[in-house]
């Protein structure tokens, strides 16, 4: 059968979109079952960007503008970026509300803080993103989306995916790293 573009609808486009989101996301649980907290914290070299304690609250490691080159990340920091500041911050802005309750670089400790945030960001925009008319899916941003205002709804969700491939992929190679790592040195080289 040829595919043309009459056949195509919003609506094809807005479940093509959810399956995209689901098919990025859906793989994270098992891939990320087993974590430890050291695994969570590690830092594979000097002056990564992490999660630190200051004031008693966990915040990440952050400048603007970004430095360049751009500094190696820890999964912990990773995770908050894809929880907090990509998925929250864009429920907010499009939703009114936050899967995780945290602003900024609030983040937690550990993984067994995280991993719960994580899935409740995504579920949050997910649900959302799920409840876009076709009307939405291509309506533009808005002001309050500053230089990207006249990018659509759908352009964001694009956005979206490829943050959660690029993130979610770097956390995966991290976790090889660190099980290679400990393969071949065992326990000593853990700080």
């Amino acid at each position: 059968m040829v595919f043309t573009s009459s056949m195509a609808s919003s609506r094809t486009v807005h479940r093509s979109l959810l399956d995209a989101m689901d098919n990025a996301w859906e793989p994270v649980s098992a891939r990320l079952s087993g974590m430890s907290e050291s695994e969570y914290a590690w830092q594979p070299v000097a002056e990564c960007w992490t999660v630190r304690t200051h004031g008693g609250h966990w915040l990440a490691d952050w400048a603007d503008p970004d430095p360049d080159p751009a500094p190696v990340t820890t999964i912990a920091w990773r995770t908050w970026h894809v929880a907090v500041d990509s998925l929250d911050s864009y429920s907010e802005r499009l939703f009114g509300v936050r899967g995780t309750g945290l602003t900024g670089t609030n983040w937690v400790g550990t993984w067994r803080e995280a991993e719960p945030l994580m899935a409740a960001a995504f579920d949050v925009y997910r649900r959302g993103v799920a409840g876009w008319t076709d009307k939405t899916l291509l309506a533009p941003l808005g002001a309050q989306w500053g230089p990207f205002a006249h990018h659509t709804h759908l352009d964001l969700a694009l956005h979206a995916i490829r943050e959660l491939i690029h993130h979610l992929a770097e956390i995966a190679l991290l976790r090889d790293l660190y099980r290679a790592m400990l393969d071949q040195r065992g326990s000593d080289f853990l700080p």
